[in-house]
């Protein structure tokens, strides 16, 4: 599995739809999605999902009234040169946890360049609405005419999210104990943690795997890893930090600073462990949201930074600045899209060129 800073042919997002994701706060979330489409397409493809073809007329007339389509260049398949619509059925916008993950062959010689997995998903052990997502990966690999396996472990299909696991493209992947290990919300009791790593091996090419402990508050997902710490270079990984010891998160992110620094790569290389600040917490109707500024995605030019209108903002967005100084370092607001649980990293999934 590649590193996400190598280049893309394209990302892939779902356009929003289900408005009990969002109650109460529906109606802003096209106009992010509006933005984060605009600062894709400057650099690479979108492919973007929608329901139906009223969907698709929906998020056209968005994309016009943002300025991000110009009024007159209009087609029914095909909108711009770096725009594209796929009618493919979705139950949320998540295509990070639920799309293809897309692999490059080590041996283009004898196999495919691009080939993917399609791993079960069953919405976070958590939602009974998942049978349209769970059957987007193949839809994409079919329309694509891209070779894919459904990876198993003893008869079994894997269930496996994106945003539960990152990787740095040399062999090594970065995960969370609460996530995959834990009792609740388990997606796949049956698995052990040496079957987990030798699942890593086998389908994603990564024959080391580190290990944390447990996720931020408010992440439905049980531990989800791209809210707290992401490979940035083969070597270097960014990790959440709170420095307000009363904060609920404080003791769960300092643990998972500290067990990077013990940390190596998969050439026994010990890692670089950069601290990138946490929001101040975002709370709505009494709920503590999962805000982070670890859920930002690279583009081919860009990364785009998820944050929160409060004092780290600057903070966060220098440090990425610093780790990508050849990228374009990109502010998304989103203190109403992530009362959707999720922010940039999970509602992108990148297709390596």
């Amino acid at each position: 599995m590649p590193a996400e800073w190598e280049t893309h042919a394209a990302t892939w997002i779902a356009w929003p739809h289900n408005r009990s994701d969002w109650p109460g706060k529906f109606e802003p979330i096209a106009w992010v999605m509006s933005e984060i489409v605009r600062h894709l397409a400057h650099d690479e493809r979108v492919n973007i999902l929608v329901n139906n073809e009223a969907a698709e007329e929906r998020a056209l007339k968005f994309l016009r009234r943002a300025h991000v389509l110009p009024h007159d260049e209009i087609d029914s398949q095909r909108i711009a040169s770096n725009i594209q619509f796929h009618q493919y059925p979705t139950n949320r916008i998540w295509t990070r946890d639920y799309g293809p993950t897309f692999l490059k062959a080590k041996s283009p010689r004898t196999l495919p360049k691009i080939t993917a997995l399609d791993w079960r998903f069953n919405a976070w052990a958590k939602y009974s609405d998942w049978k349209r997502d769970d059957a987007v990966a193949q839809q994409i690999l079919t329309g694509l005419n891209i070779q894919g396996w459904q990876p198993g472990w003893n008869g079994k299909r894997v269930v496996l999210e994106g945003g539960s696991i990152d990787v740095n493209g040399c062999g090594t992947v970065l995960t969370t104990e609460e996530c995959l290990l834990s009792d609740v919300q388990a997606r796949n009791p049956d698995l052990s943690r040496d079957d987990l790593e030798q699942i890593f091996a086998d389908y994603l090419g990564a024959t080391h795997t580190l290990w944390l402990n447990r996720g931020i508050a408010g992440d439905d997902t049980h531990g989800h890893v791209d809210d707290l710490a992401r490979f940035v270079a083969p070597t270097t990984v960014v990790v959440a930090c709170e420095n307000h010891r009363s904060d609920e998160n404080y003791e769960p992110l300092i643990e998972n600073y500290h067990r990077l620094q013990h940390m190596n790569d998969q050439n026994g290389h010990p890692l670089r462990v950069v601290r990138l600040p946490m929001p101040d917490p975002v709370w709505f109707e009494g709920r503590r949201l999962p805000a982070s500024y670890a859920n930002f995605y690279i583009a081919n030019k860009r990364v785009l930074v998820p944050v929160f209108n409060c004092a780290n903002d600057l903070l966060a967005l220098n440090t990425l600045k610093s780790l990508f100084p050849s990228r374009h370092i990109i502010p998304i607001y989103c203190g109403d899209f992530i009362w959707g649980l999720g922010a940039i990293h999970c509602m992108t999934q990148q297709q390596p060129a």
